[in-house]
């Protein structure tokens, strides 16, 4: 019985030695506990040694060097020595016995900065400096519309006239007041305004004022001139008229569906909305039909369900048309580096292209913009292109005395200014009528007019 008690004494002493053995870094270590059934017991045993000499290893880093050496460029941990130092030796501190180790201890300073519980003058001044001015906190409860107490404890309204007028904050003018001096000579220098990047049309139309008219608008003309005249009046009637019929064709076109849905409204009258029976479509017709006949339509038939040799099958057909796919990529990627070069000199040449055309663009639309803006569409509008005078061939009266006035002279103008880019265009504005009818009164007495005589 003794030999079990001092067996039991011996292994109660050895456990106890095991679960006091501190760790390297002085903390206590308790991960030689037998049970760790549960989650708190396996939360206190977890070995946290490496974790705790790290943080033991970053702390003596700033002890040292006031801060961690990660967070140091290289410039300040390393140094080139091309020179030497005879003094060194006399700075390094001497290694003597008889100094106690608790003088060693002490003279042991720390980089870090001590906490003082005391407030130092940079403290105050930086603590002085946070705080909120005056102008700053009625401002501020001015802005959150917060009552500001006065003098003796009472609310003022910074809103009402004479109690907080005082307090608003002075305005821009009140600010710059007495800088501007208005009777000085000196004119401050104006801003130049950017002019637009864009060309005026108007520089590049060649146009003149008053045009010379053409040889076949003249009394007596020569025959060419008169006939080519007379077909260039002859197709831009030809023009109107094709737009003019065009027109019709679509007015028509919108009257017949105005008239259709006119009709479905009318049928459709007396029709609660949302009740009205579609008709079936054809293909639903003959699957009605197909119902009610002997011959039923097939049913159809259900997905089976793939096997696993099915399913790995498809994956591999899958997986090869991947490794397919991919490797016709890389083989068009690897064509296109060796080709690199004459892409290069095909993008160019496009390039190059491109800029012929755009500048052959430019000097055709220059070159026609020379002529004026007949034709051309400005913003909303078209400019008019004008009418052609022109007589038959026998209206032409071969004489001055018996020559007719042809055309408009301030239409004209009016036209050539607009072709010049001189007058924007706009939309006819004809005066509109008055629709307002005149109503005609006739006096009492009028209506009696001949009894008084």
């Amino acid at each position: 019985m003794a030999i079990s008690k001092a067996a039991a004494a011996s292994t109660s002493s050895a456990g106890s030695a095991k679960k006091a053995s501190a760790s390297s870094v002085g903390a206590p270590a308790q991960r030689t506990q037998s049970s760790r059934k549960g989650k708190r017991a396996w939360r206190k045993n977890v070995d946290i040694e490496p974790v705790e000499e790290a943080l033991e290893g970053l702390r003596a880093e700033e002890r040292v060097t006031g801060t961690f050496l990660h967070q140091k460029k290289d410039e300040e941990l390393f140094q080139v020595d091309v020179q030497g130092d005879d003094q060194i030796r006399k700075t390094l501190p001497k290694f003597s016995e008889r100094v106690l180790t608790s003088t060693k201890i002490l003279s042991e300073r720390s980089a870090v900065p001590a906490v003082f519980s005391r407030p130092t003058p940079a403290s105050k001044a930086e603590k002085k400096r946070k705080l909120v001015s005056h102008e700053d906190k009625s401002r501020l409860l001015r802005v959150s519309k917060r009552l500001r107490k006065g003098p003796f404890n009472a609310y003022v309204d910074p809103n009402q006239v004479g109690e907080g007028s005082a307090l608003l904050e002075l305005s821009e003018a009140a600010k710059k007041a007495g800088t501007y001096d208005v009777w000085s000579e000196d004119v401050p220098e104006k801003v130049p305004v950017k002019a637009p990047q864009t060309e005026n049309p108007r520089a590049h139309i060649a146009l003149p004022a008053v045009p010379s008219p053409h040889e076949g608008t003249s009394y007596n003309p020569p025959l060419t001139a008169h006939q080519q005249l007379l077909r260039a009046a002859h197709e831009k009637e030809e023009r109107r008229l094709k737009s003019l019929e065009e027109l019709k064709k679509l007015q028509a076109k919108l009257d017949q569906a105005k008239a259709v849905s006119t009709a479905e409204a009318a049928a459709a009258q007396g029709v609660a909305p949302g009740m009205k029976i579609d008709e079936p479509a054809e293909g639903q017709a003959d699957e009605e039909e197909g119902a009610d006949g002997a011959e039923p339509p097939p049913p159809k038939k259900m997905p089976t369900r793939k096997t696993k040799q099915q399913r790995k099958k498809a994956e591999r057909l899958r997986a090869e048309k991947r490794a397919l796919a991919e490797k016709a990529a890389r083989k068009r990627m690897l064509a296109t580096v060796d080709s690199a070069k004459a892409l290069r000199k095909a993008i160019s040449r496009n390039l190059a292209t491109r800029e012929r055309l755009r500048a052959q663009r430019q000097a055709a639309l220059q070159e026609k913009l020379k002529q004026g803006l007949a034709g051309q569409k400005i913003g909303k509008h078209v400019v008019p292109e004008g009418e052609i005078d022109v007589q038959l061939g026998e209206e032409l009266s071969e004489s001055l005395r018996g020559l007719k006035p042809e055309g408009n002279l301030f239409r004209d103008r009016f036209l050539n200014m607009q072709h010049r880019a001189l007058i924007e265009p706009h939309a006819p504005n004809p005066p509109k009528k008055n629709r307002r009818k005149t109503k005609e009164y006739e006096k009492h007495s009028y209506k009696r007019f001949d009894r008084g005589f």
